[in-house]
């Protein structure tokens, strides 16, 4: 029985997290009485023991000076962590994995984002996630300045990505859209 693997995609304070959340918790209530399937959800970066560390080091805001390709490489660490610990061996054994982003994410921030080559990340990309693909992706569109409210209104302090002028965002938020299509 071969898992599944849902993602999904936007940017910051768009309301993902929350919708990966309800729909982990959503599978995991109709199932638990009709199938013996297990259900996960992990964050990127994250979700393993190593992944959370690099994901320390990604958003600490007195790392303001990392440079782009760094940024770009330490993602796809994470992500081959957590890809090779947690999602193959999770999928192989049948369960449905939702994860709150993955690598459409390195596309829109790194890519569109930064800048850096599209060709790059996707290498970096294919290499990090040893060729494993979402099942499906949602995409969460929200203009960046109510997302950023949002966070605002939530008290959230923010972190070094977090931290980028409305420009990035919009930029982001036009990769994602990009994506999409």
């Amino acid at each position: 029985m071969d898992g599944l693997l849902i993602s999904f995609e936007g940017i910051d304070f768009c309301g993902k997290t929350v919708q990966s959340q309800l729909l982990h918790d959503k599978i995991k209530q109709e199932w638990k009485s009709s199938q013996d399937r297990p259900v996960f959800i992990f964050r990127e970066p994250g979700g393993t023991d190593i992944s959370e560390k690099v994901r320390d080091l990604l958003l600490d805001r007195s790392l303001v000076m990392m440079h782009p390709i760094s940024e770009l490489l330490l993602y796809s660490a994470a992500r081959s962590q957590l890809i090779a610990e947690k999602i193959i061996p999770e999928k192989e054994n049948g369960a449905v994995i939702v994860c709150d982003r993955f690598y459409d994410s390195t596309i829109a921030y790194q890519g569109y984002g930064r800048g850096i080559d599209l060709k790059l990340i996707e290498m970096a990309n294919s290499i990090a996630t040893h060729r494993i693909r979402p099942d499906i992706t949602f995409i969460i569109d929200l203009d960046p300045e109510v997302a950023f409210e949002r966070g605002r209104s939530a008290g959230l302090e923010r972190d070094r990505l977090e931290s980028e002028n409305a420009d990035f965002y919009d930029r982001v938020r036009q990769g994602f859209l990009q994506i999409s299509r």
